[in-house]
């Protein structure tokens, strides 16, 4: 390389660092001033106290919440809206969509009559119970479900969206998984909630499966998984990995500015932090804010 050359490639990775840096700070800055918390993460917290855990979740800067158990569990909405979070989404009882025969949870009407009344716009059915996924025409049956239920919340000005965990990734028939039948299934009233920790356990990729559903993903669960942590072969959800396995954003493997970008070109509108398991999980969340913002 003569001297000329020498500089000229100098003087371009000086350039590009201070860009691909800019670049970084562009696709988080998307969903920063609405990032939100979805409140699973501090369960435990909650139960002990509501107020002063969202309370400290706001002192860090996160804009919004994304609240769980709909409509049993309302406190943390009413009071996250005392305090100045938003609250635009929920999850729900997920049998009031898959089981609406059952006594023991609201009817799916209600459920959309208690959303209005609290001001939500986002309903998330949040998992597909063993029983009603035995395979594929379990899948499809669960999707006529959910394909009905999203109408009946179109018309209440409600938008329905189903979260995936892991095992919606499994091959079953032919080598096809339960969430190749979502995808083909779903009418377009009825959207995706991508949970990217999840789908990296599932063995795909995150931000290509949010490209690849573009304009049907309406939020995304940013999380990161721990690299180098001995996983069970089955994994059925959260109670199914040590609490070594999830790591706060930036900790892990899972490249979050990749999806972020992704979900920014696929129309997404919310981003919200989650952590299942964590020894100290305000600190974690913390920590998960503090890598987005740097």
């Amino acid at each position: 390389m003569n001297r000329r050359n020498f500089i000229q490639t100098i003087a371009a990775s000086l350039f590009a660092a201070p860009f691909q840096f800019l670049l970084a700070q562009q696709i988080n800055n998307a969903y920063l001033d609405t990032i939100g918390l979805q409140l699973y993460t501090l369960r435990h917290q909650l139960k002990d106290d509501v107020v002063g855990t969202i309370k400290a979740v706001k002192e860090m800067g996160y804009k919004q919440v994304e609240s769980y158990e709909f409509p049993n569990f309302r406190k943390p909405i009413e009071v996250a809206r005392d305090i100045g979070l938003d609250v635009h989404s929920t999850h729900i009882t997920w049998n009031s969509v898959f089981h609406p025969e059952d006594k023991t949870v609201p009817p799916f009407a209600e459920v959309l009559e208690e959303a209005q009344a609290a001001k939500i716009k986002h309903l998330v059915i949040p998992t597909i119970e063993l029983r009603d996924r035995p395979n594929l025409d379990g899948y499809k049956r669960a999707a006529e479900k959910c394909n009905r239920a999203a109408a009946q919340a179109k018309a209440a000005g409600i938008q329905l969206a189903y979260h995936n965990h892991t095992f919606e990734f499994d091959p079953m028939e032919g080598g096809k998984a339960g969430y190749d039948v979502l995808m083909e299934e779903f009418s377009a009233d009825m959207l995706f909630e991508v949970d990217a920790f999840w789908v990296q356990l599932g063995k795909r990729d995150p931000a290509k499966l949010i490209r690849s559903l573009k304009g049907r993903v309406t939020q995304v669960h940013l999380k990161d998984l721990t690299g180098g942590v001995k996983l069970p072969e089955k994994i059925d959800g959260w109670w199914s990995l040590p609490v070594e396995a999830f790591a706060s954003l930036g900790d892990g493997i899972i490249p979050v500015n990749p999806i972020i970008e992704a979900a920014k070109e696929a129309g997404v509108q919310y981003c919200h932090v989650e952590q299942d398991l964590s020894r100290d999980p305000l600190a974690s969340i913390r920590r998960s804010l503090n890598y987005l913002r740097s």
